[in-house]
């Protein structure tokens, strides 16, 4: 190939000097083709195919190389074909007879050339994205997988992230209620991935059928969704990104926390800490940006949304509600009857009617019991014969001086003693355990062992007034008997005799 010098000399020789086509090609010893050529470019054009290439060994087989490439865009990326395994099948199954390195050549232009190309996008204020990511913790001690949701406004460059135990429903919710109160307002759009959180079904014109849960969401807050195309991760970038810059920010070294909420008090602040940063390409620092944003954003509504899924359910006849795969005691009393299920982030609440009748702190297991000791205690004092086996009472720590008080019931009154301590327990039904427990404390003060005893005590304390126990009350105490003493008796001790 000629050198670039060679030919600044030529096209000087014939431009500037005036010689001619002939002269110049005597002169550098070149064909007049070659001269015509140089003429007519400043510099090396390269070499210049005319017509594709031959590949006598490999076009017969393109077809099926093709197919092969084709069908595996519906296949995991980890078990798509390799060149290496279309030429090994080529061989074994189509009698190729090339070698490895045109089909290797062919498969490399035809994925270059199928790879997706994308137009720059730019961000109005007042739409955002929003997408879940996950990332190792430690709560309580215990290396589990946290599930946080990230709501952006790539205008600003603002963003708020929570992170949940499970990439649940209530979550999703509970995740825009804390963005939207974070960011002063509420978005025009937002623009998902299709998850099922929001997403009940895709159907055939491209339209989405939302979720129950979420269509009331949009009705709480009023703001219009986009979704992405199915498996187009790039439709929202910026939240894509966001998602591994905070994996990567803000749970690396691995965070550890005593509770979600402790872990989320730190989130918070991290995205409070962000707002002062001043991003390349800008003069205005995050927080700044954002309050300029604020003005594209929706009012926000008087309440937040009740970030709860709610299903329907029945009590069984162990006084037990399922949700989730898991098992909720509620009072014995409502057995048998229909039943409201509102599943919150940390906490399960069942209503009956318009009356909750019982709360219980979230559990995240798979066949999960969660009681509360309490709801079995009327039942208990009719069957006290399972007091020493029934399952709510397992596992409940009360204070030693329950354990003792029992045994002295027992050991005075026997089965009487069982039902009275039963009865005792059930005060809590009432009254804050720490007052019943020092209700217990002044009972066995006192030796008025007994469940009348412990209420009066109970209530005294509450009352700020005196006891007052009649021990006519407690037969089966034991009596004290004092005798009589004469004043003879006195003087037989300074060794005289009455008279």
């Amino acid at each position: 190939m000629y050198i670039v010098d060679l030919y600044r000399r030529v096209r000087q020789a014939h431009f500037i000097e005036g010689k001619s086509i002939r002269q110049v090609a005597g002169m550098f010893n070149l064909h007049r083709d070659t001269v015509n050529k140089m003429l007519e470019y400043s510099a090396p054009p390269g070499y210049r195919r005319q017509q594709p290439p031959r590949r006598p060994k490999l076009d017969p087989y393109t077809g099926i190389i093709d197919q092969i490439l084709q069908s595996d865009q519906a296949r995991p990326k980890k078990q798509r074909h390799t060149a290496l395994r279309i030429f090994q099948r080529l061989k074994a199954e189509h009698g190729f007879s090339g070698q490895y390195t045109i089909v290797k050549d062919y498969v490399r232009r035809h994925r270059i050339s199928s790879q997706e190309m994308f137009v720059p996008l730019v961000h109005p204020p007042g739409q955002a994205q929003a997408d879940f990511g996950e990332a190792q913790v430690i709560i309580d001690g215990v290396l589990i997988k946290a599930h946080y949701l990230v709501v952006d406004l790539p205008y600003s460059d603002a963003f708020y992230v929570q992170a949940y135990p499970g990439e649940t429903t209530e979550a999703f919710c509970d995740g825009h209620n804390w963005a939207f109160s974070f960011l002063g307002g509420v978005p025009q759009t937002i623009l998902y991935d299709n998850t099922k959180l929001a997403v009940a079904r895709i159907l055939g014109d491209g339209k989405r059928r939302l979720t129950r849960v979420f269509s009331e969401v949009l009705s709480h807050y009023l703001f219009d969704p986009r979704f992405g195309r199915p498996g187009k991760g790039n439709d929202k970038g910026k939240v894509e990104s966001l998602v591994g810059y905070v994996r990567r920010n803000l749970f690396v070294p691995l965070p550890a926390f005593e509770s979600f909420p402790a872990l989320n008090a730190y989130l918070d602040a991290q995205c409070r800490q962000r707002l002062e940063l001043v991003r390349p390409g800008h003069t205005l620092t995050i927080g700044e940006r954002l309050e300029q944003e604020r003005e594209a954003l929706m009012d926000l509504p008087l309440t937040p949304y009740d970030a709860s899924n709610k299903q329907s359910g029945r009590v069984s006849s162990l006084s037990l509600v399922r949700y989730q795969g898991n098992d909720y005691s509620v009072p014995v009393a409502y057995g048998h009857r229909a039943v409201l299920v509102r599943g919150y982030v940390h906490q399960v609440v069942i209503s009956c009617g318009e009356q909750v009748i019982a709360r219980h702190p979230r559990s995240y297991q798979k066949g999960d019991f969660v009681y509360d000791p309490i709801h079995y205690l009327p039942l208990l004092e009719r069957k006290i014969g399972a007091l020493d086996q029934a399952a709510p009472l397992a596992g409940w720590n009360l204070p030693p001086e329950f354990d003792t008080l029992r045994r002295l019931l027992e050991s005075r009154m026997g089965k009487r003693g069982k039902r009275e301590y039963v009865q005792v327990l059930r005060l809590m039904e009432t009254f804050p355990q720490p007052e019943v427990h020092q209700g217990v404390r002044d009972a066995l003060r006192l030796g008025t062992i007994g469940f009348d005893a412990v209420k009066h005590l109970l209530l005294c304390r509450i009352e700020h007034r005196p006891p007052r126990l009649d021990l006519a009350d407690y037969p089966y105490l034991p009596r004290a008997r004092v005798a009589t003493t004469s004043a003879s008796a006195y003087l037989s001790l300074l060794g005289g005799k009455s008279s």
